[in-house]
Parts: C-alpha cells; structure tokens; sequence
C-alpha cells in the first residue's frame, strides 16, 4: 500500500488554474524529487498537500483519505491531526528568533504533548523526552554545540538545519522539503544537501521540491517532472533526466545543466 496518493489535485485562484489535476503515490522510505520551472506548480502543490487547500482532489495516507476537496472544510481540530502525517521545510526558514535553537525544535511536541491524558501526571518525564529527543536530532544534523544558540547567531545553512529538526521533532511520515537551498549561498548549499543524503540513507520517506539537478539525480528513487500545472514525466532519475520523453523536460534539463 503507498504512503502517500495524490488524486487530481487541483488549484486555482481566482481565474488562475496552478494545477489541473496531479496524480501520483510514493512508497514507504521513497525518495521523489520535484523539478520543473518557476511557475509550474511545484510549490503550489506541496502547499496543498501539507496544508489540505486544494480547489479539487483527494489525499491519501496509508490508504485513508485525509482530504477531499467535495467535503468541503475539515474542522481545525481535525485538520491539525492530520497535518502531523507530514512535516514541512520551508525555503526561508521560519524559526522563531526570540527562542533558542532548542526551544524551535521542542516547542511543538511540548504544545502538542499538553493534549495528552497523562501529561499532568507526568509532565517532568514527558518534557525530559521532548527535549532528549530534540537533542538528538540537532545532533544529527551536525548541531550538537548550538543548543543554546539563536537564530540570529547562526549562519543560514545552520538555520536550515533547524528547521529540518524541527520537522522531524514530530515524527512525520513524509518529510516535505520546498526549495530547501534557494535562500542560501551556493557554498552553504552542499551542507543541506548531505543532511538530506543522511536522510535518505535512513528511509525517511521525502518529497523534494528542488532545482538542483545533479543532487536529485543521485538522491532520488524517482524524479516527478512538472509543466504548466500538470506532471509531463514521472521516473527513475535515468528515465526522466537522462532520456526525457518529453521535449518540455528536455529543453528544461538543457537549461539548468548549462
């Protein structure tokens, strides 16, 4: 069974159709990266994905439908728990600059553990978890000496690295990453890019919206090519990098690989 199905998602605004009707699925600990130019939608689709605000469309997660557009709008409270299934890592960082490198990565679990039974009784041990396992993750992303940092002390590879932690603090089945090194200078780009090899290397299930294209071809088990709002070639990174079908993608790869 996928972990993840896409069913004719598709997005307007206003009279602007983004996308017109997307479709694909990915296994458990599948990599897919998302190539295509500015404009085409790949942004756009991550959005409503992560966050369910789509025009037309259904979402599956381990084959139970956690968003239909003909329902209309899911109750907040639902919403938020079925977001959990993902976890976004936004271009431009988003952390909170009055907390510390630490405090970013605790602070939803620690929100989130308050809505359990047992939190009164054992809010000391739930606290002491919470914040082992945020060690653990700033560990892994070569963060072990930031703790106590905050985001202004940082460089911006580091605080990508947040918020990748961040990401992971809850546990999300997918891991969704938009543009992940746009923001940073190139010679700060190839510390992300070997976080996110590590990842991969863990089976952490990943959708990569990216314009780097030798990093996809070696990190990807598939490569979704996206035109104008519709997806144009869906494969092996040898299938659609090395020998495009289409002569949108071909002309596309000529360009970036120029």
């Amino acid at each position: 069974m996928a972990i993840l199905e896409v069913k004719n998602i598709c997005k307007s605004f206003d009279d602007n159709e983004v996308l017109k009707g997307v479709n694909f699925s990915m296994e458990q600990g599948e990599v897919i990266s998302i190539l295509g130019s500015s404009g085409s939608g790949k942004t756009t689709l991550l959005r409503c994905i992560n966050f369910f605000d789509a025009t037309n469309g259904q979402i599956f997660v381990d084959g139970e439908c956690v968003f239909d557009a003909a329902e209309g709008k899911i109750p907040e409270k639902v919403r938020r728990k079925r977001q959990l299934n993902f976890g976004l890592v936004f271009q431009s960082f988003n952390l909170f600059p009055q907390y510390s490198v630490l405090k970013n990565v605790t602070l939803a679990p620690e929100l989130l553990a308050k809505e359990r039974s047992d939190y009164r009784g054992n809010k000391k041990e739930i606290l002491s978890e919470i914040e082992r396992n945020a060690k653990e993750l700033l560990n892994r992303v070569g963060l072990s000496e930031k703790y106590y940092s905050y985001p202004c002390e940082l460089s911006g590879g580091q605080q990508q690295r947040v918020s990748i932690a961040r990401a992971l603090a809850l546990e999300p089945k997918i891991l969704f990453f938009d543009e992940p090194t746009s923001a940073l200078d190139p010679e700060i780009t190839n510390e992300i890019l070997k976080v996110i090899r590590d990842l991969a290397e863990k089976d952490i299930t990943m959708v990569i919206v990216t314009h780097e294209i030798e990093f996809a071809r070696n990190v990807s088990d598939r490569i979704i090519f996206m035109n104008d709002g519709v997806v144009l070639e869906d494969g092996t990174p040898d299938e659609v990098i090395n020998n495009p079908k289409n002569e949108r993608t071909r002309a596309f790869l000529s360009k970036m690989l120029d």
